[in-house]
């Protein structure tokens, strides 16, 4: 029994080892050990945001443009029909305030009385002008005739009487013909002041007219069949709903989206604008709809950034039009989209939460083994970099740095060497052979060292090279590449 008591107590402590062993090798960390595999296969690099949905074409229902031409610049919305209502052609869809219009029409009517009122007294006046011409060219034709007379019965008389009698005729032609030629003058003022009353009152009728048949048009109604969508204004850019103001110069009630063409309009951030170009496939997904999985292609891209809102970013407009087409698409919804902007083949990649970055420089992994191992980092995308360099496919690595790996230095690989640029030089495990010591022979500091690595000084036989007064000094930093080949320098980031 005993035998067995021992076998048991064997048996449970070997599985405890094992377990340990398993979800947590060689680290201090606490709790499971997470890991994953570098896998060899296609790669797509994906540019992800999200976006919101709108016909590519839509038609506009405007209210009534002509209000500008009587002085009205806002119009209010009394009345709106429910977003999404289905309307027919003709059907309502709003109702304009119509007070400020009435104001108008009984200013009009105002004015049409007052121009009806100048023209009938214009009428009268030249009437009695004319008529008062017509009576002063008759009076002088009558003194002519007796003038006339006076002359024909005057043969008898002296020479010097008849000269005077003469003299009278001439002077009462010569009054009649200027008579004669003022009330021709006259006939045309008439016409011309007419002609100006009557010009002002059909004016005043044509506007107090179209006012009047403006009324039905504060009656907004559908131009077509189609759903009817709140639009935004052009101006402040908020919703147009129940209460809203309208501008005589852009008065959009409202639109009707051809929901049979829908796009997407998405933002990207200047990083990633480089990478997004038009004809690029789109994965999209709906927040209201999950399990719809729809295609689209970036249709334009914007060639000028704008300021985000919410950060200091600057971010361009994206416009992707989808392929398919669903009953269940409205605007304004939310979509996912996942722009593919290249796609590899039979690369090496593995997760993000992989990549570690050690002397703020050099990229590399942890595999399962402890060794951390220098990898050269190619595309990325939201989840996963595909590895240049460094690994294989099937390499199990730590997602996560395990706790007693923290001071140990990544092993290089050689094909970076002179590529690299990072604040020191790596140790490569020949650091002991040389001891980091004053002149005197005493051990240095650890913060003395890290000074001298800070300037530079990177192997302690360069420390022992400057303390003899050969090599290079503490203010600089060496040139060229490492000393007995066991250093590696870093001058371009991977």
């Amino acid at each position: 029994m005993r035998k067995k008591l021992i076998i048991f107590g064997g048996i449970v402590v070997v599985s405890i080892i094992t377990a340990l062993t398993v979800f947590n090798p060689g680290s201090g960390d606490e709790g499971i050990a997470l890991f994953a595999n570098a896998e060899q296969g296609d790669f797509t690099v994906e540019v992800t945001t999200t976006g919101e949905l709108s016909a590519e074409r839509s038609t506009k229902i405007m209210g009534p443009v002509a209000a500008r031409e009587y002085g009205i610049r806002q119009m209010t919305i009394q009345t709106l029909v429910d977003e999404g209502t289905q309307v027919r052609q003709g059907d309502f869809v709003a109702e304009l305030d119509k007070g400020e219009l009435f104001d108008k029409i009984q200013e009009g009517q105002d004015r049409l009385d007052s121009e009806k009122t100048a023209f009938a007294n214009a009428k009268l006046d030249t009437a009695l002008t004319l008529r008062g011409e017509r009576d002063k060219l008759l009076n002088l034709e009558y003194s002519l005739e007796e003038r006339k007379l006076t002359l024909e019965q005057s043969q008898y008389e002296p020479p010097a009487t008849v000269k005077k009698y003469e003299n009278e005729v001439e002077k009462t032609e010569r009054d009649l013909l200027l008579a004669q030629e003022n009330y021709l003058i006259k006939i045309a003022q008439a016409k011309a002041k007419m002609t100006d009353q009557s010009f002002k009152l059909k004016k005043a009728q044509d506007r107090f007219d179209k006012m009047s048949t403006l009324l039905a048009d504060f009656t907004i109604r559908a131009p077509q069949d189609g759903m009817v969508i709140y639009t935004k204004s052009g101006f402040s850019g908020d919703r147009v709903i129940e209460g809203s103001q309208i501008n005589s110069w852009a008065p959009e009630v409202a639109e009707l989206p051809d929901l049979s063409s829908m796009i997407s309009t998405t933002y990207i951030n200047e990083v990633d604008i480089r990478k997004v170009k038009p004809g690029q496939l789109v994965e999209i997904g709906l927040d209201a709809f999950p399990d719809k999985k729809m295609t689209g292609r970036v249709l334009r891209v914007a060639r000028v950034g704008q300021q985000n809102p919410n950060s200091d970013a600057k971010v361009f407009e994206v416009i992707v039009r989808i392929n398919e087409k669903d009953s269940d698409l409205r605007p304004a919804m939310t979509t996912s989209n996942i722009i593919v902007t290249q796609e590899l083949k039979d690369v090496v990649s593995i997760p993000l939460e992989c990549l570690h970055v050690y002397n703020d420089s050099i990229n590399y992994v942890v595999k399962k083994n402890g060794i951390l191992q220098e990898v050269k980092v190619g595309l990325t995308n939201s989840n996963a970099a595909v590895i240049e360099l460094g690994l294989n496919d099937g390499d199990v690595l730590y997602m996560s740095m395990p706790g007693n790996l923290e001071d140990k230095e990544p092993k290089l690989i050689p094909e970076l060497d002179g590529t690299r640029q990072q604040k020191y030089e790596l140790n490569t495990g020949d650091e002991d052979e040389v001891e980091w010591k004053m002149p005197d022979g005493s051990p240095m500091s650890p913060e003395m060292i890290q000074r001298l690595k800070d300037r530079g000084i990177t192997d302690p036989s360069q420390m022992q090279n400057m303390f003899r007064g050969g090599g290079q000094r503490g203010g600089q930093r060496p040139q060229g590449g490492s000393q007995g080949g066991d250093r590696s320098t870093r001058t371009g980031t991977n």
